[in-house]
């Protein structure tokens, strides 16, 4: 039985490199279906509950299941469920673990994924909870990046905007503490910092790293540019979002002063942080990443249920 199998998908710490690089070769088989139709889990049903907005991370898991011959259930917000008349979290969670087969959570509570791993007996996925983790994100960064310079060592990586509060941050930057880093450089405002838990990730793994404000500064330097929008749900004051609005801007002038291999990368939705210009230049790949979104979470689903040796 492989290491995936009916495995909880709660944070990219649990992961290491051989566990990643066995997703990536599976999502690269899984891009060839991504539209079209397996028949590898006919017999699953996957439960997506999102207590927390989404259009991407939902979509593609209910996308990928259904791709690969399974069924969907859920729902997104929680007024569409019975705790809005009261039920507590630990029920619901108890409830679709009755009637699915996984549980793919958002949650705006940090921590709330695992807490749902502890309560169902099936596998439980962690689709971004807080501003803690957001690992099946960080594990389609890590394949765009895989599959768009053809590897994931020896790159030097900025990493632009809300270090401070941004989920998928974390989750990256922990996913890329697997490989062989050269260097990340951590971009944004003051008031965006990143917070010494960050800091103490890559210390820990030893990855060499930079604090600058300014990306003109190091443009040339970078292989990948991942951008982030200011995470505004997260700001405890709506008046500190309003100040530091705008703060950050990808323009064509700064990337001017780029490798022509540098790809830019962003989780989306964007805010004013990358304006619709970039969208024709060489260096952009969000869009491509997002689609990338299906075949990695096809992989992930596949390898949860132990089916990857049954993929044509």
């Amino acid at each position: 039985m492989s290491k995936w199998a009916s495995r909880d998908v709660i944070s990219m710490i649990d992961f290491d490199r051989e566990e990643l690089e066995e997703l990536f070769e599976l999502a690269l088989r899984m891009e060839k279906y991504a539209h079209s139709r397996l028949s590898l889990l006919e017999d699953k049903i996957l439960a997506v509950a999102f207590f927390e907005p989404s259009t991407r991370t939902r979509l593609s898991f209910e996308t990928a299941m259904l791709r690969l011959g399974g069924k969907v259930i859920g729902f997104s917000g929680e007024e569409a469920t019975s705790i809005a008349k009261g039920e507590s979290f630990a029920d619901t969670i108890r409830m679709l673990d009755v009637y699915a087969d996984a549980i793919v959570v958002r949650h705006y509570l940090e921590g709330a994924a695992k807490y749902a791993a502890e309560i169902a007996d099936n596998p439980v996925i962690n689709a971004g909870d807080g501003s803690q983790n957001h690992p099946t994100q960080a594990m389609l960064d890590l394949y765009t990046i895989w599959r768009e310079l053809g590897r994931v060592d020896d790159i030097t990586v900025g990493v632009l905007g809300d270090l401070k509060y941004a989920r998928t941050i974390r989750s990256l930057i922990e996913g890329l503490s697997k490989f062989r880093v050269r260097k990340i450089y951590l971009i944004s405002p003051p008031a965006l910092k990143p917070r010494k838990e960050l800091l103490d990730i890559l210390e820990r793994a030893g990855i060499r790293y930079e604090y600058t404000e300014r990306l003109q500064d190091v443009i040339q330097d970078l292989d990948v540019l991942y951008v982030v929008r200011i995470q505004r749900e997260r700001l405890p004051d709506p008046v500190e979002y309003e100040r530091i609005r705008g703060s950050y801007r990808v323009t064509i002038d700064v990337l001017r002063r780029a490798k022509d291999s540098l790809i830019v990368l962003h989780p989306l939705p964007r805010v004013d942080e990358l304006p619709y210009e970039i969208d024709q230049t060489k260096h952009a790949r969000y869009f491509r990443q997002a689609a990338y979104g299906v075949p990695v979470r096809m992989a992930l689903l596949t390898l949860i249920f132990d089916r990857a040796d049954k993929v044509p």
